[in-house]
């Protein structure tokens, strides 16, 4: 039997309302953030942003709370960067997550780590962590006392990427802030990664949050390859589908795959956000033209959803009694289309910075 075919927006609209996109969540955030599996941090405040849009009744505290009470960690996970998770996912996902981190050792640090013992450098920055929490450059610097003949930024990396180590408070606690400083998980949470991931339930998990997938998109969530022995395993309880272009994809029978006709409201997503990064074609949210001027050499833009598809970024300006809100369009925007963009910027300064002057500015395409 063919598989049926499932065109572009349809999988834009079925990303979108797993995403809790098209409709904002009464939710926790643990809850949240578990369904999502886990929110992509690299950008200390681009979560609050992320979980904003998805949830219904969301304020900084909710966030900020949690980093504090050691209900939410940041650490490196996915592709080795850093996400948002419950302690418990640290079990689940960082054993799921280690081939990224090693990859990113033997590529970008290869020639600096060339014949050394990195379980020796884990162990030592392990015992190190033990007696107090260090910033990265602490932390190499330490190091670089055994093993003086070596890049201080390139040991420390060793240990972020072989040890599960979280970012602790006040880095990324709203109003707050700081440098990042490193304790192990086990020593701020009690949680230890499993001794190994379950590769097919982290796949359900991901189908869940972003499907229907190809294996290709999997791996490039994941930031590892050969997953398609994981996924054959899993077919006989997948329902298939095939994209315009032939490309086989998989999903889980009794997730929401909404009609392409469904209204996407419009949304303000970070820096980083997961909704962008996790499939290897995106084309479902982003065209390439649009693409080009969000991934720039220094990171990904915080974007603008119009239609259920990116249509601009936009940038927040903090003073000590004021904030801007400058949105730049990529294409023109109806009349409905602007209002419902000027609406939603507002309601986000109203988030960001309810004491301050808000100012709103939509451009125009250039």
């Amino acid at each position: 039997m063919t598989a049926p075919i499932l065109r572009r927006r349809e999988l834009g609209r079925a990303l979108l309302a797993r995403q809790l996109l098209l409709e904002r969540a009464d939710t926790t955030v643990a809850d949240a953030v578990t369904r999502l599996v886990g929110l992509q941090a690299q950008a200390p405040y681009a979560p609050y942003f992320g979980l904003w849009s998805r949830i219904r009744a969301f304020g900084t505290a909710d966030l900020a709370d949690a980093l504090t009470g050691r209900r939410l960690v940041r650490i490196a996970l996915m592709r080795s960067t850093v996400h948002l998770v419950t302690p418990d996912d640290i079990g689940a996902l960082r054993p799921w997550a280690q081939p990224a981190l090693d990859r990113e050792l033997d590529t970008a640090f290869r020639a600096g780590l060339a014949g050394l013992d990195r379980a020796a450098v884990a162990a030592a920055g392990r015992a190190l962590l033990g007696a107090g929490q260090l910033t990265p450059k602490e932390l190499g610097a330490a190091l670089s006392e055994r093993w003086p003949d070596r890049e201080s930024r390139a040991l420390a990396t060793v240990v972020r990427n072989l040890v599960p180590l979280v970012q602790v408070p006040p880095r990324a606690v709203w109003g707050i802030g700081g440098s990042t400083r490193y304790a192990t998980a086990a020593d701020w949470t009690g949680a230890e990664p499993a001794p190994a991931a379950d590769p097919g339930q982290v796949v359900l998990r991901y189908l869940a949050a972003f499907g229907p997938a190809s294996v290709a998109d999997m791996q490039t969530w994941a930031g590892r390859t050969r997953l398609r022995s994981v996924v054959e395993g899993l077919r006989a309880g997948l329902v298939v589908f095939r994209d315009e272009h032939g490309v086989e994809l998989f999903d889980l029978p009794e997730a929401p795959r909404p009609d392409a006709g469904v209204a996407a409201p419009v949304r303000f997503l970070p820096e980083y956000d997961n909704l962008l990064a996790s499939h290897a074609d995106r084309s479902r949210v982003i065209t390439d033209e649009a693409r080009r001027r969000v991934v720039t050499r220094n990171g990904m833009r915080a974007t603008v959803l119009v239609d259920g598809e990116v249509a601009g970024a936009w940038k927040l300006r903090r003073a000590a009694t004021s904030a801007s809100l400058e949105v730049e369009p990529f294409r023109a925007l109806t009349a409905g289309e602007r209002a419902e963009v000027e609406a939603e910027g507002a309601r986000l300064l109203a988030f960001a910075a309810p004491d301050a002057r808000h100012e709103l500015l939509v451009g125009y395409p250039g």
